[in-house]
């Protein structure tokens, strides 16, 4: 086993996965200098409290098909596996208790989403855990941001930096419309997906 890793965490609920999450991951792992993305379908997750669309275990085996060309990417089913609500701070613990102490876990979310971390549970205690890397998109209140993470910096130590990606206008409620619409979803998506998507299915009768 590799030691003094630098592992990046991409979470989501991929319903379904696309090149915009993919090319996101790609950026930043190289951007940051990372060994592996770590990329995991989320379970149950509180913000999510409509069924998904697709059931777990065919986020699951979208996205293992998605990342399977690139040596660098790997997927976990930790979260796939449970049946309560899933919270970021128990998922970081459980991948904790299995990796080097010396390993150290960037989790990458949407510059928005770090402007509500003090909402997150247990967020004191996640900070302590894990390196954020929030990725900035047009439209974002940069103030905000900034204050945001100077406070989050200097209260609690979080480690918190920011990476502008390209903007690939590309969406999973989008592509399940399509679907449902009988749209074409070629390139939005790698074809592996998309073919699995016909042969399960998935997202044909669809409301967004």
């Amino acid at each position: 086993m590799n030691f003094n890793r630098k592992i990046g965490i991409m979470g989501g609920t991929f319903d379904p996965i696309h090149y915009g999450h993919l090319m996101l991951a790609e950026q930043i792992r190289t951007s940051f200098e990372l060994d592996q993305i770590l990329f995991i379908p989320a379970g149950n997750p509180p913000h999510k409290s409509a069924n998904h669309k697709a059931v777990k275990m065919h986020r699951y085996m979208m996205t293992l098909l998605a990342t399977a060309s690139n040596l660098n990417f790997t997927v976990s089913d930790i979260e796939i596996k449970r049946d309560d609500v899933t919270y970021t701070i128990d998922t970081i613990k459980a991948l904790k208790e299995k990796m080097s102490p010396e390993d150290e876990l960037y989790f990458i979310t949407g510059a928005d989403a770090i402007i509500l971390l003090d909402t997150w549970k247990n967020y004191r205690e996640l900070v302590k855990y894990v390196k954020f890397i929030g990725a900035t998109r047009p439209g974002i209140d940069e103030v905000l941001l900034a204050e945001k993470i100077g406070e989050l910096s200097n209260d609690l130590g979080a480690h918190i930096e920011l990476c502008s990606v390209p903007a690939l206008a590309i969406s999973s409620t989008d592509i399940r419309l399509r679907v449902g619409e009988g749209k074409s979803i070629k390139y939005l998506l790698p074809e592996t997906v998309e073919h699995y998507i016909y042969k399960e299915g998935l997202y044909k009768n669809t409301d967004g």
